[in-house]
């Protein structure tokens, strides 16, 4: 179901997507592909939003540096010193993020309108857009779609994206939802319980960017391979164990005890941004939510060795994240 959800400065209009299964219902903006809020139940059937949003279009306008709930691109994740070199060409992008490039640039797909049309009878939602050649910096004319879908039994959401250009690019895609599992207008997320299935993080230095080779997270404060409270401190890139997959597999698990509530993340991506949100700017607080970003590493197009961003004409980028929902007595 769709309705109007505003319109920009400019005069383009916003719309509101609502899918709704098994006592899960999820809203989806074409402004930014904004995951806007997830409605489910606590242990005792009481139902809450989870991620941290805003209820007009006016609070995304105002507060866009945190990226509330946004599909991220052209490259989720920095890109140190904005630019990188493919096939002998730099490509020099927008340091949104200084010294570095930032989840595509300040008018990234965050940023941006896409069209929207319904799946799924009505399950889902696909979205999509053409990135046209030199957007932000990045080459290529992109052709991509990001499709939200609701399970039957509203028990899991689904983000699939897809990409295809005309030219060598690089393409990293994420969800920047932040996630607090015992309601989005509670405490901060910190007590929340988190596992996660790395053995190794990306170390970074001052600017996030990744120094050196993954390190092994044993006797760390990033080893959540044991499910713990998550506290605070972490924007940082974990190496997921099973690595880039056809299919999405599990990969992570947060917990909220006071609620009962479970989040399960599976995904294709071989790593997952871990961030603690310790600066969250606008009506909500330090620590107020969690965000989980599938994705693959920060800097890769630097980085040889990393598993590859680039995509070529011909080629298909895929990727898949499910949401899993459920409770914990």
């Amino acid at each position: 179901m769709s309705e109007p959800f505003g319109t920009l400065p400019d005069g383009t209009a916003v719309h509101r997507w609502t899918l709704e299964r098994g006592g899960t219902r999820v809203r989806v903006l074409t402004y930014g592909g904004i995951v806007q809020s997830v409605e489910i139940p606590d242990r005792d059937g009481r139902t809450a939003d989870v991620v941290l949003g805003f209820a007009g279009l006016d609070g995304y306008l105002r507060h866009q540096g945190p990226f509330f709930g946004a599909l991220i691109g052209r490259y989720a994740n920095r890109i140190a010193d904005g630019r990188f070199t493919l096939d002998g060409r730099t490509y020099e992008l927008v340091r949104n993020n200084p010294p570095n490039s930032l989840h595509g640039g300040p008018l990234g797909f965050d940023k941006r309108v896409w069209e929207a049309e319904a799946v799924a009878d009505g399950a889902g939602v696909r979205l999509s857009r053409v990135s046209p050649d030199g957007e932000e910096g990045f080459p290529g004319r992109l052709e991509v779609s990001a499709t939200y879908t609701l399970a039957e039994d509203g028990r899991a959401l689904r983000i699939a994206y897809e990409a295809v250009t005309d030219a060598p690019t690089v393409v990293n895609l994420t969800n920047h939802s932040y996630w607090n599992l015992a309601g989005a207008t509670s405490e901060p997320a910190g007590g929340h319980e988190l596992r996660i299935d790395a053995s190794r993080v990306t170390p970074v230095d001052a600017d996030l960017i990744p120094a050196g080779e993954p390190a092994d997270v044993e006797g760390t404060r990033f080893d959540f391979r044991v499910a713990r409270k998550v506290g605070s401190g972490y924007d940082h890139n974990f190496v997921l164990d099973k690595g880039v997959t056809e299919g999405a597999e599990p990969v992570a698990e947060l917990w909220e005890p006071g609620s009962g509530r479970v989040l399960g993340v599976a995904t294709t991506e071989p790593g997952m941004q871990l961030y603690t949100a310790d600066h969250l700017e606008g009506p909500f607080g330090p620590g107020d939510g969690i965000a989980l970003e599938t994705q693959h590493f920060p800097d890769s197009p630097n980085r040889p060795r990393f598993p590859s961003t680039e995509l070529r004409p011909g080629g298909v980028y895929r990727s898949e994240t499910v949401y899993g929902f459920g409770v914990r007595s």
